[in-house]
């Protein structure tokens, strides 16, 4: 193997003091729904909120000084890039980030924050190569790549081995993955120190790129993924040899999943995942039989998720549990009766969120109204005795396909 358990070992004393020592957290409410004994490895809680600021400083610490001084370049949407510009601030080393033109506006910020020069180019990773590779070539730069190096590895592996001490009987590991360096690292360490335990890797169905090359498919992937943070076309030469040999089994997981996964951190845990953070319980919600009755360690990867996507999360998570609920409800045109059916709906304690008044297209007779009304419910039964209701005051009332049937 390229890493070995000894040298993670080593790295985790050099890292020592410089990162976050993530804590390893029973989740008890997760753990009563999905059936298994959970334990979350929180990086979320490191620097710049992901894992990545273990791999990067442990390959910026292994530069010479004349690299130091004409310092590191990184390829980046995210999280890899806040951890680059966040240890070359520290260190003093100079540093240039190349990220896709789309890149939210926000991650762009956060990394600028941190002193790195951002260079803003093509739509996709891919399309930053160049870019990348000729500003190495014009200023003698050092790349520091996200996954496909030895010495990220080596400092990824390091939350692996901080999981194993913590819960040293855990008998399942779950961990995303993208390019491979966080499971390649994990599974060297975990397999030294326990030859038996079970591995999984996580990706999405949009984008198993790992998974197919392990199984010596043609490798085909594309759209657009919560989890983007995984979202990895082809996975490192480094690392495919290292998973392949390692680790017992990739799965995958659909984007409702994802969803599903972020929310319950959110509401059963109070921890903030990003979609790939979260990749790892929506792997057990989606295969609960794999993991029943066991302990099982899952990586929360990262953090950072923009705020109005995590809302629109937790919203469309409340209506596919009939927590919220839109209704259609067809009146007559007349004083009182928006005041009887928002009187009707609070008798049952439901709580009107928003309400939209239609009396102004072709397909509403001109006496009669439609009423759609946004309500937040305890959940499905809750929905249907307030139907009940309307449809005992005598309102038209039926629920539409958007919240839960």
């Amino acid at each position: 193997m390229a890493v070995t358990a000894d040298q993670i070992r080593d790295t985790a004393v050099r890292l020592d003091g410089q990162i976050i020592r993530t804590p390893m957290l029973e989740a008890p409410m997760l753990s009563r729904n999905l059936g298994c004994d959970l334990f979350l490895k929180l990086e979320c809680l490191q620097h710049t909120s992901s894992f990545k600021a273990r791999g990067a400083l442990n390959a910026m610490l292994g530069l010479n000084d004349k690299q130091r001084q004409l310092g590191v370049i990184a390829m980046s949407a995210g999280n890899h890039a806040q951890a680059v510009a966040y240890h070359a601030e520290h260190m003093g080393i100079p540093a240039t980030i190349v990220m896709p033109a789309q890149t939210p506006f926000a991650k762009v910020a956060r990394t600028r924050a941190f002193g790195a020069k951002v260079v803003l180019e093509g739509r996709n990773l891919n399309e930053c190569e160049g870019t990348v590779n000729a500003l190495i070539q014009e200023h003698g730069l050092t790349l520091i790549h996200p996954y496909d190096n030895e010495l990220v590895m080596m400092g990824q592996g390091t939350a692996g081995l901080e999981m194993l001490i913590d819960q040293p009987d855990l008998d399942i590991l779950v961990v995303p993955i993208g390019g491979g360096g966080l499971m390649g690292g994990i599974a060297t360490i975990a397999r030294d120190m326990r030859p038996n335990i079970k591995i999984y890797g996580v990706q999405t169905e949009l984008y198993p790129s790992m998974k197919l090359a392990v199984e010596g498919k043609e490798i085909t992937c594309g759209g657009e993924t919560l989890a983007e943070g995984i979202a990895v076309k082809k996975p490192g030469g480094v690392t495919l040899p290292v998973v392949d040999a390692l680790v017992d089994e990739i799965l995958l997981v659909d984007e409702r999943d994802l969803e599903w996964a972020v929310g319950a951190l959110i509401e059963q845990q109070r921890v903030v995942s990003e979609g790939a953070g979260a990749a790892g319980i929506a792997a057990i919600h989606a295969n609960p039989a794999l993991f029943a009755g066991k302990k099982v360690g899952v990586v929360i990867c990262g953090g950072n998720i923009d705020p109005r996507l995590l809302a629109s999360i937790l919203n469309r998570n409340m209506a596919v549990d009939g927590r919220i609920a839109r209704l259609r409800i067809d009146i007559s045109d007349e004083p009182g009766m928006l005041a009887a059916i928002s009187t009707t709906i609070g008798k049952c304690g439901g709580n009107i969120v928003e309400i939209y008044h239609q009396r102004l297209f072709y397909d509403v007779p001109a006496k009669l109204a439609k009423i759609d009304a946004v309500i937040e419910t305890r959940g499905p039964d809750h929905v249907d005795e307030i139907i009940a209701a309307l449809r005992a005051a005598h309102f038209q009332v039926r629920q539409l396909d958007d919240s839960a049937s």
